[in-house]
């Protein structure tokens, strides 16, 4: 709530988080304790649920520093208790919290970055303990332990709940916080060991990877919870700001514009549970293809299944936009990570004042003019994606020049005092990954694309206190088995709007400009059990007469492709 409040400038909504921080302040007791874990004080005391508090906190006195004077102090009572609990044989540390200690750890170094105040020794041994009392991240992600097929006939040799979805989504920042401690380059080794084995053995064209509440392997009718596609999204944004690998920033970007719109409605009224690679339908399930979770997990509502990621996605744009500047450790230069229509404004080394403003209407289009205001001359670093082909930059009105980029996919940019523009252009060719049973993907750019099947929509209820929160079922009106020709797939950028605003929402039925058509043939793909489609056949032929299909992006044809 803390970034969305800043964002949209809501009164409304920085009230209410206001009102959060300072009960849970005025609930503290004599021990440090933040606010009550529950008003029946016989009850033990667990640490985690202190850790997006936490966050919040730090988030709250980066937008207003005068905060600080009350929160800091109270925070170093917290921590002070915290450590003397995790020496007691790590007192309020049970199975959740093992998993998540990583959160407490990062607070923690905002403290000690921010606001040491003498306390340097009290976090970096706190910092220790909760590693030590926590689960062992770095042999959770070896590649001889790690399971490369879904785990639900598979033995854990770890805590069982390392392998829950959003566990492990989190679980990606522990190396790379443990690293700020240790400055071990093998806890960045195996961070990015980990991160690769995760999404080879289990990820999604989306950008995401399934886990339907434990890994799920690469079977596409097995779900992707929503919790773990915004917590996957701030850890690759927190690994990228650790270790500077583009391929962070790169999937981050990808889960932002594919896997995250795909599994909301338009409105964002309605949010499923599990969102599916394939999604015949999105109903009740019958039978139901998930191992752990429910059969109407993948029905768009307000709190199917589980209603925590109704209280949790809303995290997701919010963090992607405040994580989408960086500066560079001597603080001389301004970092664009990720593309988009963004605005920043900070305090550079030197009393340098910046501003940038990205004019764009990407993903769904390949231009990005930037105009820069800085009270001294600086260089500003863009990212450019793997994926594109051929970049150019005119710079202040000037003939285009190719963009070469080193191994850090960052591009420099010298600019003087004064105001700047400079017009970037970020082509990209159409590209096919390789999927089980002989299937494909389709990508262009950041965006994965999808057959939208046509649908019905049934409402199956409404909020009697807002009735724009709907539960609501699609269910297929047309044929969806259809096998493309790859040499086939043509890219049709469509037309900018007059205005140059594109709709909003944009990620809703029909609206986005972009599309690619593709020659299929139909071809038999069963259906297992009646709501969602058996697994992919290897060896295909044309059932019927080809034609001409439309892909979409992700973000739009979710609701079922």
């Amino acid at each position: 709530m803390v970034p969305n409040a800043v964002l949209v400038d809501s009164a409304e909504i920085q009230a209410q988080t206001q009102y959060f921080l300072d009960f849970v302040l005025a609930n503290q007791d004599d021990t440090g304790w933040l606010g009550p874990e529950v008003f029946d004080k016989s009850k033990p005391r667990y640490l985690w649920a202190r850790y997006p508090y936490l966050f919040g906190a730090t988030q709250m006195m980066e937008y207003n520093t005068s905060l600080a004077d009350t929160v800091v102090p109270a925070l170093y009572k917290f921590v002070t208790l915290a450590n003397t609990m995790l020496k007691n044989n790590g007192e309020g540390v049970e199975e959740w919290t093992a998993t998540r200690w990583e959160d407490f750890v990062i607070s923690l170094q905002w403290l000690y970055d921010f606001y040491p105040n003498g306390n340097e020794d009290l976090l970096i041994e706190t910092m220790e303990l909760l590693k030590a009392t926590g689960d062992p991240w770095e042999d959770v992600f070896k590649e001889e332990y790690f399971p490369t097929t879904a785990v639900e006939n598979l033995q854990n040799p770890f805590n069982v709940l390392t392998w829950h979805g959003v566990n492990m989504a989190e679980g990606l920042k522990a190396l790379p916080s443990t690293y700020r401690f240790t400055h071990n380059q093998s806890d960045l080794d195996r961070a990015s060991e980990g991160w690769d084995l995760l999404f080879q053995f289990h990820g999604r064209p989306s950008g995401i990877y399934a886990a339907d509440e434990y890994l799920a392997g690469l079977g596409a009718t097995r779900g992707t919870e929503l919790c773990l596609v915004v917590e996957t999204m701030y850890s690759g944004s927190y690994l990228y700001q650790v270790s500077g690998e583009s391929k962070y920033a790169d999937r981050v970007e990808r889960i932002t514009y594919n896997a995250l719109p795909a599994t909301l409605t338009g409105d964002m009224w309605s949010r499923q549970y599990l969102q599916q690679q394939n999604q015949i339908a999105a109903q009740n399930m019958t039978p139901n293809p998930f191992a752990t979770d429910g059969p109407y997990s993948n029905v768009f509502g307000l709190e199917p299944n589980y209603p925590c990621c109704t209280v949790n996605h809303g995290q997701g744009f919010p963090k992607f936009i405040t994580n989408s500047f960086v500066t560079t450790v001597d603080k001389s230069s301004l970092v664009q990570v990720y593309l988009g229509p963004l605005t920043a404004k900070m305090v550079l080394a030197g009393g340098n004042a910046v501003s940038a403003s990205v004019d764009t209407l990407y993903p769904f289009s390949d231009t990005l003019t930037t105009t820069v205001s800085a009270d001294k001359a600086f260089t500003y670093y863009v990212r450019i994606p793997s994926w594109v082909s051929g970049a150019t930059l005119a710079l202040n009105g000037g003939s285009e020049e190719n963009v070469q980029t080193d191994a850090t996919g960052l591009y420099a940019i010298n600019l003087p005092a004064g105001n700047s523009t400079f017009t970037l252009s970020l082509p990209a060719e159409i590209t096919i990954e390789s999927r089980p049973n002989n299937s494909v993907a389709v990508h262009r750019g950041p965006l994965n694309y999808a057959f939208d099947i046509s649908r019905n929509q049934t409402v199956l209820k409404q909020n009697a206190d807002e009735p724009r929160a709907i539960d609501v079922q699609f269910e297929a009106t047309e044929a969806w088995q259809y096998a493309i020709d790859p040499s086939t797939l043509k890219f049709n950028p469509g037309t900018t709007p007059e205005n140059g605003t594109l709709p909003s929402p944009i990620f809703d039925y029909g609206l986005p400009p972009y599309t690619i058509t593709a020659t299929a043939c139909p071809i038999a793909w069963a259906e297992a059990g009646d709501t969602f489609a058996a697994v992919q056949p290897e060896n295909v032929k044309c059932t019927g007469d080809a034609k001409q299909i439309t892909l979409w992006p992700l973000g739009v044809s979710s609701k079922l492709l």
